[in-house]
């Protein structure tokens, strides 16, 4: 089947603050109708078999010290899990893998970019699903998926049969005329989900993607998001509080606890190195049962997104 592709056209490079960086909008292709391409070879640096590596990352706000000299890889095409109890660093390190922060030491690299002297080829490497919504409520479907389109430079005649598939994909092109508040908590994230894959990135980060969702509406999003991880072969990197849903979608597991990388592997490592039956047994045997303090607050991650954009 026949299928085009587009070259992002880039925005001028907006100036980073100290310790954080502006985001820059990605390039995409989209296969047309039901086909689904594969990511752009073409704007990967690098054709190893890991797309993220991470070597003794620390960071540190003023005495203290958030991640603390972690080292890990995401092979191309995995689905990974990053988990760890609440203000265990899996926040900072994100902000940091995806430009928003600057690291104190250690090196990171995504598709064989330099997280920090290349920030503008990285930000074309990936998409991401934030925690907090993000949408605009008083507008539909398709003009939040439009609007994002161009702030992201996709191009016009193109956007609309991008937009038509991945709301298809999501099953809400139906829905594309209605204004986003009249929708459910599950078509939200679907709407977010599909935005997030509207310039076609190599990762697809995924923070706390089905909180508050009921079981069924988790069960459809994975199931989605397993299948675009088939089709294109693209890399998942998520976050969760649910343990079951890492241990039946991720490939490969990491713990985070107090900043430190406790252990890696695959669930069923994990339940063996800890004897235990399931992955949330597992988990609490690395980290324990204490509750901790939330990483960030909501006025905080909106802080996080509007630096992302470029506004002070």
């Amino acid at each position: 089947m026949l299928v085009t592709s587009m070259t992002m056209q880039h925005a001028p490079q907006q100036s980073d603050d100290s310790t954080q960086a502006n985001s820059k909008h990605n390039g995409m292709r989209l296969g047309e109708k039901e086909v689904i391409t594969k990511p752009d070879t073409q704007s990967v640096n690098d054709k190893s078999e890991f797309i993220i590596e991470v070597e003794h990352l620390t960071k540190k706000f003023g005495t203290f010290e958030a991640v603390k000299d972690i080292s890990f890889k995401v092979k191309r095409g995995q689905i990974f899990a990053f988990l760890g109890p609440n203000g265990a660093g899996k926040s900072t390190t994100i902000k940091m893998l995806t430009t928003l922060l600057n690291p104190t030491s250690g090196k990171l690299t995504v598709g064989g970019y330099d997280v920090v002297t290349h920030q503008s080829d990285v930000r074309q490497q990936f998409g991401i699903v934030f925690q907090d919504p993000s949408l605009d409520d008083e507008l539909t479907a398709y003009e939040n998926m439009d609007f994002h389109g161009a702030l992201y430079g996709v191009d016009r005649d193109k956007r609309y049969e991008r937009i038509k598939y991945l709301l298809t994909f999501v099953e809400l092109w139906d829905r594309q005329k209605d204004l986003v508040k009249s929708f459910s908590g599950g078509m939200k994230r679907r709407l977010e989900i599909a935005r997030g894959l509207l310039h076609h990135p190599h990762i697809l980060y995924l923070d706390e993607p089905t909180l508050g969702l009921d079981p069924q509406t988790r069960n459809n999003m994975w199931e989605h998001i397993k299948k675009l991880n088939e089709q294109e072969g693209m890399t998942v990197f998520f976050t969760t509080h649910y343990m079951e849903e890492a241990e039946r979608i991720a490939d490969t597991v990491a713990v985070i606890d107090h900043g430190k990388i406790l252990t890696i592997g695959s669930p069923q490592k994990l339940m063996d190195e800890t004897k235990t039956e399931n992955l949330e047994d597992a988990f609490l045997k690395f980290t324990g049962t204490q509750l901790r303090a939330e990483e960030n607050s909501g006025a905080d991650n909106m802080r996080q997104r509007a630096r992302m954009w470029g506004r002070k």
